[in-house]
């Protein structure tokens, strides 16, 4: 029988015996000492693999869903600035929590919520000094592929670096103008998932705008046996649409965005109909009560009205939520702080550098044809690392999780290495323990350093321009948000590249806008709502500083702009006696302003020039550079001719009760350095946990 006889018997025997038929055939023409080809054994195909068992309707799985976020690489609980540890932050111990969590639940996924890539020393160091090689993934993203993530959105601080970096960063495939999207470089292990930021290249979302992860849960059938049942979990990632001012420079022309509502009205019905049981929204925002619109940073008050998203994760904010203390940070109309719900959906915010952990415990039921959550089982925390306090009051910390380190520990000390480059010195410490009262001591070497450098290039590049008196504007970027170690402290001595990393903290640029007298008031209107109102007759405390970010509370610091901030007055009202060179500013007289390109592009809630409209040089050189290179000219800094020029002051008056702010514990000598005599100690600590002291202002003074 030949090879075509045997074809033919194939054809017509029935499935079940054709393999059995033509392995005799082959077996046969093959065999004994009479020659002939041999073929190799006919393997039948396996057997199909047998249908699950069907999920008994009542099964029972519980599910701890855990979230990080705003972790700006924290990687160590270690202090770039201060070169030292600090075990209050790091995720390194957030690792523990979760190490912990996973042992406590059967079932658990972890996502991430963005603002990861950026924020310390070593993050610069491999963005911008030695950029990570494509075949190495991030410090942050290595240990967070080994942790094991199931899935994370982009913050607003991913795009700081430009796009060129993001796709290499996440491993290519970013389909945008001047991107090599084919670029195969080495990721995160888990998808990054955006629902709201659009290449205006290719029409379609800069990544995927969701994802749906399987997971094969362990749950308890009716009859009380265990039993493993999948699960489609739907993630969709939001970030906030603010990235196109605060990174015009790398993202005009490139995305656009739109918001998170119309996003999610979009796509969570796609995911349902693609067969997602429960809907996990990662929102890059937090909770603002303003009336919604699609710019808004943080609309998880609307985001949370949308129709099928099963919990809400939140972040941007670094704030705390569920906040079960005396006074929670959150309590908008539709807030529970007791359930950890906003308008009823189960919420998280774990705070920020890896200081908590979101935890969002749901119970699923299987009704025989559809997942549901028992919402009276739910459960939802933010789990600090933070376990107390000793004997003696100091704060007590989870141990960081020992795998962590090993990791990273090449790049880290490599930062290190590259961060104590010295570059000049200093005769007193510069520091913002007290800089929202009066202290320019570490904004004024800031303000010297942009001005000098503006000046210096429209001399020689734009002298259009050259015949406009140049000053500058700072902030306090690093103000005690964080807690009482959240200060910029440079020590007396020698300065290297750290102290100017903790003198300048982001990785902005230089810009130079033009604006007028007038337009210079209402800048320093809109900044001076760093400070509450405070009414003169209250006869109790009264806390100075509002709201309103350390890093918004823009400032000259040279004594040729004088002008006093009347804390008594409105929003709005409150520069008074402005002056430049000593008489009363004219308000059609034009100035250049050094700032940074945040402020120059997305200002506009300053004054609306700062929308990029007074921008009159755009400068690729990063602040934080431009200070270095001042400081390695200067070569020594004092306090008389860097540290001392005060241009501003609060109107004096007298109140009847306490003025308050609260700073880091033990700094009263900070205050007396710097020349405040109005500042006393009231509290040695605030009792927030955050190693923060009580200091009284008296604005009498």
């Amino acid at each position: 029988m030949n090879n075509a006889v045997a074809a033919s018997l194939a054809r017509l025997a029935p499935m079940s015996t054709c393999a059995a038929v033509l392995a005799a055939v082959l077996t046969a023409c093959g065999g004994g000492n009479g020659g002939g080809t041999t073929f190799p054994p006919i393997v039948p195909p396996p057997a199909p693999a047998p249908a699950p068992a069907p999920v008994a309707a009542g099964t029972r799985a519980t599910v701890a869903l855990l979230e990080t976020t705003d972790l700006h690489f924290n990687v160590r609980s270690y202090d770039y600035f201060k070169l030292a540890e600090d075990k209050s932050y790091g995720y390194e111990r957030t690792a523990t929590l979760i190490n912990a969590a996973r042992k406590e639940f059967a079932n658990t996924m972890l996502f991430d919520n963005g603002d990861t890539i950026q924020g310390t020393a070593l993050a610069d160091y491999e963005a911008l000094v030695s950029r990570i090689p494509c075949t190495q993934p991030l410090s942050m993203y290595k240990v967070m592929n080994a942790t094991g993530y199931d899935a994370g959105t982009l913050g607003n601080h991913e795009f700081n670096y430009g796009l060129d970096f993001l796709n290499q960063v996440l491993g290519g495939g970013l389909d945008v103008e001047g991107v090599d999207g084919s670029k195969k470089c080495v990721g995160p292990s888990f998808p990054m998932v955006v629902a709201n930021v659009h290449s205006l290249k290719s029409g379609k979302p800069l990544v995927a705008p969701y994802t749906i992860v399987t997971k094969q849960f362990t749950a308890t059938a009716p009859d009380g046996k265990s039993v493993t049942v999948p699960v489609k979990v739907g993630v969709i990632g939001f970030t906030t649409p603010g990235i196109m001012n605060w990174d015009k420079r790398f993202l005009e022309g490139k995305l656009r965005t739109e918001g998170a509502v119309e996003a999610a009205k979009r796509y969570v019905p796609e995911l349902r109909e693609k067969g997602a049981d429960i809907v996990v929204a990662l929102q890059h925002g937090g909770l603002d009560a303003s009336p919604y619109s699609p710019t808004m940073e943080s609309p998880g008050l609307y985001l949370s009205k949308v129709p099928g998203i099963d919990v809400l994760m939140m972040g941007h904010q670094h704030g705390l939520f569920p906040d079960r203390g005396a006074k929670p940070g959150y309590t908008q109309a539709g807030v529970d702080n007791a359930t950890g719900t906003v308008n009823g959906v189960p919420a998280v915010m774990p705070s920020s550098w890896g200081k908590a952990l979101g935890l969002v415990k749901l119970e699923l039921v299987w009704d025989g044809k559809a997942w549901g959550v028992d919402k009276s089982k739910t459960l939802v925390e933010a789990r600090s690392t933070q376990t107390g306090k000793d004997g003696a009051g100091k704060a007590v910390y989870v141990d960081a999780d020992p795998s962590v380190a090993p990791l990273v520990d090449t790049q880290h000390q490599a930062a290190i290495d590259y961060v104590k480059t010295p570059i000049g010195t200093t005769d007193f410490r510069m520091n913002t323990f007290f800089a929202d009262v009066g202290d320019p001591g570490a904004i004024q070497i800031v303000n010297q350093a942009q001005a000098d450098y503006v000046k210096t290039y429209l001399q020689a590049n734009l002298p259009q321009y050259a015949g406009l008196p140049v000053l500058s504007v700072s902030a306090p970027f690093k103000s005690g948000f964080e807690g009482g170690r959240d200060y910029t402290d440079v020590a007396v001595g020698n300065l290297a590249i750290f102290s100017a990393a903790d003198l300048y903290l982001y990785p902005n640029t230089v810009y130079a806008v033009k604006v007028t007298g007038a337009e210079i008031k209402g800048w320093l209107e809109a900044a001076a709502k760093r400070f509450n109102r405070i009414d003169p007759a209250l006869a109790t405390d009264q806390p100075l500083i509002s709201t309103f970010p350390g890093y918004n509370f823009d400032m000259f610091t040279t004594p040729d702009m004088q002008y006093e901030i009347d804390v008594t007055q409105a929003v709005g009202s409150r520069i008074k006696n402005l002056m430049y060179l000593g008489a009363p500013i004219d308000p059609a007289k034009e100035f250049v302003i050094a700032t940074n390109n945040y402020r120059a592009t997305s200002g506009a809630s300053f004054i609306p020039a700062l929308d990029g409209r007074a921008t009159i040089y755009a400068s690729p050189d990063a602040n934080r550079d431009v200070l270095i290179a001042y400081i390695k000219a200067k070569k020594t800094i004092t306090r008389a001719a860097d540290g001392a020029a005060r241009s501003w002051r609060f109107t004096k008056v007298t109140t009847a009760g306490n003025v308050t702010i609260t700073s880091g514990q033990g700094q009263l000598g900070a205050a007396t350095d710097a020349g405040l005599t109005n500042i006393s100690l009231l509290k040695a600590d605030d009792d927030s946990g955050k190693g923060r002291s009580v200091y009284k202002v008296d604005l009498s003074k």
